[in-house]
């Protein structure tokens, strides 16, 4: 397959992956949102300064998210949409209930990166937001984060 550094590779090759990936995702197709990663897939989360490195990591966290904090979202809408050879980037408002049930609004930023190894695959995400949106986004696996060294 193709991969960044493939000359066919391409922001529409990185569009198409990019959203493989989201509507596995928002199905809750777990297998198949894996399938868009590569073995040791890295998640970041900033401004936090936090990462999950690899599958099983990666795995669990997308189980919280399809079975916990999936069915708190009220609502998104997409403000702005990038994307080039090396990533797509998507900014959202998201509405989830809050503790209390009260809807809550939060502003995101996510941005899904190719693998540079010509793979076809994602190395994984980068994810923006609050750190009270982030830790439940992220849920029993927030303890188990590293931090980034700056």
């Amino acid at each position: 397959m193709a991969g960044t550094k493939d000359a066919e590779w391409t922001a529409e090759s990185m569009y198409a992956l990019g959203m493989r990936h989201a509507t596995a995702e928002a199905l809750g197709n777990l297998e198949e949102t894996m399938a868009t990663l590569v073995d040791e897939p890295v998640y970041e989360f900033w401004p936090m300064g936090k990462r999950m490195v690899g599958a099983d990591a990666v795995l669990r966290y997308y189980e919280h998210l399809v079975s916990d904090f999936m069915p708190a979202q009220i609502g998104y809408e997409m403000i702005a949409e990038t994307v080039s050879p090396e990533a797509l980037s998507q900014e959202y408002t998201i509405e989830i209930r809050g503790e209390h049930g009260e809807p809550e609004t939060h502003r995101v930023l996510g941005v899904l990166v190719a693998a540079q190894d010509g793979s076809g695959l994602m190395e994984g995400e980068r994810i923006w937001g609050s750190d009270t949106f982030l830790r439940r986004m992220i849920g029993p696996t927030w303890d188990e984060l590293e931090t980034i060294e700056r």
